[in-house]
């Protein structure tokens, strides 16, 4: 029996959505080639639910959606959306991706010039490239205006992983051979 429930708990954890006992029962008889009653299954996944009762785990299985998924205990429900907060800020935008690169490329560099590189309007991911401290004030410029300049922060090599600026990939690590198809002839 332990056999079973080691492979229905595989199963389980590797679903990507709530697997039914059907879709148990249609794996495992594929797998050893034999009609796995359905009993077995939920004898097994019955197992499974003990075994997970245990404060040893912070996880369990749990029937929802019409089939079965691992899911976190309720007692760990701070910290998980703690973690799932954290990630949510972390994600960028498109616009605020262009920006980025803009920035880290070209700076110092005004609002105006991204705006002309990328033709619309940068308020927002400028905004929200401060806020998520990706990007620094460094400075006025001494143009008409004197229009604020930005550049890169600390967070932002952080964030990418790099040391330095210099590490960012040049247009020619972008750039493709005009004629990769065939043998190369010398």
């Amino acid at each position: 029996m332990d056999f079973l429930a080691n492979h229905i708990e595989a199963l389980i954890f590797c679903s990507q959505k709530p697997i039914t006992d059907k879709e148990v029962k249609d794996c495992l008889t594929e797998m050893f080639e034999a009609e796995v009653p359905l009993k077995d299954i939920h004898d097994a996944i019955a197992k499974l639910q003990e075994k997970y009762k245990s404060e040893e785990y912070a996880f369990e299985p749990v029937q929802s959606g019409g089939g079965f998924q691992f899911l976190t205990k309720p007692a760990y429900q701070a910290s998980i959306g703690i973690l799932l907060k954290q990630q949510s800020k972390k994600r960028l935008s498109n616009s605020a991706l262009e920006t980025l690169s803009i920035i880290a490329y070209r700076q110092p560099i005004t609002k105006g010039e991204m705006e002309q590189i990328r033709g619309v309007n940068c308020d927002y991911s400028v905004q929200k490239l401060l806020e998520k401290e990706l990007i620094e004030i460094k400075g006025k410029s001494d143009a008409v205006g004197r229009p604020i300049i930005y550049g890169t922060s600390q967070n932002f090599i952080d964030y990418f992983g790099i040391n330095d600026l210099s590490e960012l990939p040049t247009l020619k690590d972008f750039e493709q051979k005009e004629n990769e198809i065939g043998e190369e002839k010398e």
